[in-house]
């Protein structure tokens, strides 16, 4: 799951003779509020639709300056590392270098989006549970354990958290649509069930945040 899966050279990086009014209209026409700034091959950094308003938009991007500098990421990094570039800075899009440091491609925000979409996690019918979890108490072994002692497996799971409370928030899903054994299982090791979903339930639900995030990003 490497960054260079997702690379799109669809959307046309800045030059530095191109004005701010034209990087708002390039801007608009991709739905995005960030752009990369490119000289030849080599990224100067991302330009984001603040630094045009708060500069001459008639002025060139190049005499601007730049408050994304060093956000980007090599095209062998983890796509983990791109959302967690993508959530820091609350960017569009994510600029790609090769092992030289040129420029190759971005990913965007909605690339990122589609591919979890499609993904094996999303895709698989199953069921959601969401456990409480003290963070001295977590361990993913004994989770998968309990789940596999009731003949069934963990498809995918990931862990929320807020650093002043020692909670977890451990999410699951499991490759099976009836999860009630399962859930009493976890009652019996004293788990905290915070919630659960079943297959129609959590598709539903995440197909109407889906829905708001693709129209949040076509505004």
């Amino acid at each position: 799951m490497n960054a260079e899966l997702l690379l799109s050279d669809s959307i046309i990086p800045l030059r530095t003779s191109d004005t701010g009014e034209e990087a708002l209209a390039m801007m608009s026409d991709f739905y995005v509020r960030h752009l990369p700034i490119v000289n030849n091959t080599q990224l100067l950094g991302l330009i984001a639709e603040d630094d045009i308003l708060d500069n001459d938009p008639e002025e060139a991007v190049g005499a601007y300056s730049l408050s994304l500098v060093n956000t980007y990421v090599h095209a062998k990094d983890h796509i983990y590392e791109t959302l967690r570039l993508l959530a820091e800075y609350q960017l569009t899009v994510v600029p790609v270098v090769d092992d030289e440091g040129n420029y190759i491609g971005l990913i965007t925000l909605e690339d990122i989006v589609h591919f979890f979409a499609k993904t094996a996690s999303f895709s698989e019918s199953g069921s959601i549970l969401v456990l409480e979890v003290n963070k001295r108490d977590y361990a993913l072994s004994e989770i998968a354990r309990i789940v596999e002692s009731e003949n069934a497996t963990i498809i995918s799971s990931f862990i929320t958290s807020t650093p002043e409370y020692a909670i977890l928030d451990v999410t699951i899903k499991i490759n099976r649509q009836n999860i009630s054994n399962i859930i009493a299982s976890f009652l019996r090791y004293d788990y905290t069930i915070k919630a659960s979903f079943n297959e129609q339930e959590y598709i539903d639900s995440l197909k109407d945040r889906y829905d708001s995030l693709m129209a949040y990003l076509n505004v």
